[in-house]
Order: structure tokens, then C-alpha cells, then sequence
């Protein structure tokens, strides 16, 4: 087994996250796996997180700087390596609903998340934006 191989096993799976939570997360944590970012979840409870998983609107694509800049119910974020990303190109217009898979680069003072998967969730866009605060309280309530 090679270290790239170890290294994706240890991963824990992403978090699904809202970019206010990202926003308000606290530094590194030098805890558990070294690498991630605490956010704090009320109550006391917190969620160590290295890989997200977010959804929001297409507000701009930056196709030349290799970003794009999204937004939630609870703010915007940024995107970037959106050009790496395959079948990734049909999600980066704006108005588009998409879901985003990635690794926090960034939380202050926007979110940036480095892209690992990009899927359009437009066509059933009213139904993704209703649910998506509840698919994100339920699992952080699991994980915390």
C-alpha cells in the first residue's frame, strides 16, 4: 500500500458545512489527525474537519484565476482548482446550483475550499436549497 493510499484510508469522509460555520471555525487543530479546522457546533460541541462538502449558487465564475465564487444561505465562498475538476466545467455558470466536495485552504475572511468533486444539482435546485441547512444539522448532530 502506498502513502497516498494510507493517507486517503485516514481520512474521515466530508462534513457537510455551511460557510458561517466555516467562518466562525476556530485554527488548526493540532489534535487527532494534525490537520483541519475546529468548527463549534453550540452546546460545547465541536467537529474537527479537513474535507467539506457544501452546496450554494453560482455567483462568478474566474475560470482564468481557476476559482469560482459561490454562495449559500449563509454567506459566500470561494472556489478553487474548479479547472482540475472532471465533468466539472457544466457546474461554473452563474445561477447554477451545485454541490462541492473539497479541502479548507481557507476560513477567514471567506471561506476557501480547495475542489476535489463538483456536481449541478440545478435541476432540482428548489428542493437541494430546502433541505440542505437539515442534511447539515442532521449529520453534524451524528458526528458531534
Amino acid at each position: 500500500m502506498s502513502n497516498l493510499e494510507k493517507t486517503e484510508k485516514k481520512r474521515p469522509p466530508p462534513v457537510k458545512v455551511l460557510s458561517a460555520q466555516l467562518r466562525a471555525a476556530g485554527n488548526r487543530s493540532s489534535a487527532g489527525t494534525g490537520e483541519g479546522f475546529v468548527l463549534r457546533l453550540g452546546r460545547g460541541r465541536s467537529l474537527q474537519v479537513s474535507l467539506v462538502w457544501m452546496q450554494g449558487t453560482v455567483l462568478e465564475a474566474q475560470l482564468d484565476r481557476n476559482t469560482v465564487l459561490l454562495m449559500d444561505e449563509t454567506g459566500t465562498f470561494a472556489v478553487q482548482g474548479v479547472n482540475n475538476i472532471p465533468k466539472g466545467k457544466p457546474c461554473l455558470s452563474p445561477g447554477k446550483y451545485v454541490m462541492v466536495m473539497g479541502v479548507i485552504h481557507a476560513v477567514s475572511p471567506e471561506p476557501v475550499i480547495r475542489a476535489v468533486k463538483m456536481a449541478d444539482l440545478s435541476e432540482l435546485a428548489a428542493l437541494h436549497r430546502r433541505m440542505w441547512k437539515l442534511e447539515v444539522e442532521d449529520l453534524q448532530q451524528v458526528l458531534a
